[in-house]
């Protein structure tokens, strides 16, 4: 399946001054699978070495001599090595003692060798008694797939081409079309497996079994990393699709349990974010241009990193999500704003934050910054009233000249002071604003 990584992995092959690279990432995003096929397609010679209970591999970083290293890799795999043709694939490379702390090495010894290592986001960055070779390695961040990667997956490169040039009046014209498979989306999330099954055998109930199989594996990821925080982590990550359910979505530490109180619980919220399992939104006090200035650390909103997944935390029955409009509205909206944010992350370019009025019910969905501040408001159906993001635009920020963005399942339009956009489009509305600002 396609993934628009390829071209940052290009990128880098072709650099002259290029240094190891670190994929990082959450289990389950794709990134063995991404490496193989770009090993395979852009390079004469590839060769995978995965870390996993591989005793060979153990030895191999015994000590930092990368010629020896190099030399028992071609006996090991029978293959020979050589500079600007192989790409070395080191696999779950957080599984070996010094396979990460290596990477300087070959960074300093092997400058025209290329490297690329992957594995889980938390295993990789806080192993224990071992130094992270800072300064001397490239890090890329992978994700689930976006909404574009999927329709691509569903063989629909033409609607893509549409919602990237954002093309407005074809998008109404083809607004079904795009509505279902925003529902299938919501669905299946962007967990490559579970998208390929869904392609493959429209099987629901086995898209679900992938879904909880995943779920699964980050329960022993979560055991397997930390004994002492295991169920603390369990319980702020069982609590995320009632927090989303609220009205008002803000994480309460007290929703986790009776008299839970943030000291007890920060750092298992930490842990689940170091892992890559959940994007955290804080709230911004004052709009204004740097937002990270103004962020409150101690308000803020939690989010899956895969919406599919929240459907089966939340279990939420397959087929009402594939019919009818209860994917959108159900949850109060729980898995549009999840999807928002989600596309939002994807690009990995665009802080994005939240903002609530105080003494005030005024609260703005999202906040993005791009060449400007953008307050986004997220409706997940027709029904669009916005009383909070115009008396935001109009009235509290009328000096600054700001211009608003609901993103709703209602069509284009520009209401001057905000533009309504429909929630299919928002990754290539993102997109060119990224693409503005390079």
């Amino acid at each position: 399946m396609y993934r628009r990584i390829i071209k940052d992995l290009t990128d880098w092959k072709l650099r002259n001054k290029r240094k190891p690279l670190i994929l990082l990432g959450a289990r389950q995003v794709g990134k063995t699978y991404i490496v193989k096929e770009f090993g395979q397609e852009s390079f004469s010679n590839f060769i995978y070495v995965n870390c996993h209970q591989n005793t060979a591999a153990t030895e191999l970083f015994r000590d930092m001599d990368t010629k020896r290293i190099r030399r028992e890799i071609e006996r090991l795999y029978d293959k020979k090595i050589v500079d600007g043709k192989t790409l070395l694939f080191f696999d779950e490379i957080q599984e070996v003692a010094n396979g990460v702390a290596s990477l300087k090495y070959f960074c300093e010894d092997e400058p025209n060798l290329h490297v690329i290592v992957a594995g889980s986001l938390l295993g990789i960055t806080l192993r224990e008694n071992e130094s992270y070779p800072v300064g001397k390695v490239e890090t890329l961040r992978m994700y689930p797939m976006d909404f574009m990667e999927f329709l691509i997956a569903r063989g629909r490169k033409g609607l893509v081409e549409v919602l990237k040039n954002l093309e407005w009046d074809t998008m109404r014209l083809a607004n079904s079309e795009l509505t279902e498979y925003l529902r299938e989306y919501y669905f299946t999330g962007g967990m490559p497996e579970a998208v390929q099954e869904y392609i493959s055998s429209e099987d629901i109930y086995k898209v679900r079994k992938i879904q909880k199989d995943i779920i699964d594996a980050y329960y022993r990821d979560i055991s397997k990393h930390t004994k002492v925080l295991v169920t603390r982590i369990h319980q702020v990550w069982e609590s995320i699709p009632a927090q989303l359910a609220k009205e008002n979505k803000k994480f309460i530490y007290g929703a986790i349990a009776k008299g839970a109180r943030a000291s007890q619980f920060e750092l298992a919220l930490q842990w689940l974010l170091d892992a890559g399992l959940i994007y955290k939104v804080n709230l911004v006090k004052k709009p204004t241009m740097p937002l990270k200035f103004y962020a409150d650390a101690s308000a803020f909103k939690v989010f899956f990193l895969d919406c599919g997944l929240l459907a089966c935390m939340s279990q939420a029955n397959p087929n009402e999500m594939l019919l009818g409009e209860n994917a959108f509205v159900e949850f109060k909206g729980a898995f549009t704003e999840n999807f928002v944010v989600e596309q939002i992350k994807s690009l990995d370019k665009i802080p994005v934050y939240y903002y609530a009025k105080e003494n005030s019910k005024l609260e703005i969905d999202f906040i993005i910054q791009s060449d400007r501040v953008i307050p986004m408001e997220v409706k997940a159906e027709e029904n669009t009233k916005s009383k909070s993001l115009s008396t935001f635009v109009r009235i509290d920020n009328a000096d600054n000249k700001m211009k608003g963005l609901r993103v709703s399942m209602k069509p284009y339009i520009d209401q001057d002071w905000m533009e309504n956009i429909p929630l299919y489009s928002l990754w290539g509305y993102l997109n060119k604003i990224c693409n503005k600002n390079t």
